[in-house]
Formats: C-alpha cells, structure tokens, sequence
C-alpha cells in the first residue's frame, strides 16, 4: 500500500482484529470522478448513508481492473488521498443499466435517493469514463453493484 494515510488506518484496524492479519492489503481508492464527489461519498460513507457503489462493467475492464469480490476491504479517501474510513464488500451483482430499482439506490445515498437522480449523475458518469476508451454508455450496459459495510 502506498498511501501512508492507508496504510496507518489499516495498520490500526488490524490491531483490534487479527483474524484479518492475512488479508491481501486493502485497495485504496474514492467514490465518485472529481473533488466535491469524492469528499461527499466519504463523509456519506463515514456517517453510513452510503452503502453501495457502482461500476460500469465496461469501465472496469477498459481498465483492466477486476470485478469486485465479497470479502474485498477498501480503504476510502477523499480527493486528497487522506484515509477516511474501512469498507468490507458484502455482496456484488451484475445488473443491466435499465434493471437498477430504487430499493439499490438508497442503498447508495446520492441525493435525493431518487431513482432519476442515481440514473442522472451515473449516466454522466459513465458517459465521461466511457469516453476516454471512445465507447458509449447504453441502456443494456452492465452495472457492477457493489454493497458494503463500514467496519472501521
């Protein structure tokens, strides 16, 4: 792990539970695709509003990242790399763009908590991650849903 912020909240979450002593070091990363994001769903997911993230399964393997798996950690930061909390996956399924329902979305905290507000900014999300790979979100795209847990 690089991130020394990280790497000291790993280091302290392990002290009170050496059953994870073995785990592959946690992936450090933030929510969301720019500053004012990144920041809110690291105080959501601090506060527990935000329990779910999403991926478009396309993004991820433009980008030669794995699919997430239940039992994954994650160290969260904000924008400036600053570790923010630890978040352990509980579940991850693979849903088409259109099949997302509002039971998931409240899961994942943004907003209004709204279906049409989750579909707004992940579509432009997508849009703008997509592009760079010269690809197009559509409807029948695959979302990755990724539950999770604060555990520290």
């Amino acid at each position: 792990m690089e991130n020394a912020s990280a790497r000291n909240m790993w280091g302290e979450y392990l002290k009170t539970h050496l059953e994870h002593v073995f785990e592959h070091a946690p992936k450090t990363c933030y929510f969301g695709d720019n500053e004012t994001d990144a920041n809110n769903f690291a105080k959501m997911t601090k506060k527990e509003t935000k329990k779910a993230v999403s991926h478009s399964l396309l993004g991820l393997q433009n980008r030669n990242k794995p699919l997430p798996k239940i039992g994954d950690f994650i160290v969260l930061t904000n924008w400036a790399g600053e570790a923010q909390c630890i978040v352990r996956t509980k579940s991850v399924s693979l849903k088409p763009y259109f099949s997302i329902d509002s039971t998931y979305v409240q899961k994942e905290g943004y907003g209004d908590k709204s279906l049409e507000q989750w579909k707004s900014y992940y579509w432009n999300l997508f849009t703008n991650e997509l592009q760079k790979f010269k690809r197009e979100p559509r409807e029948s795209m695959i979302i990755v849903c990724q539950e999770f847990e604060k555990v520290y």
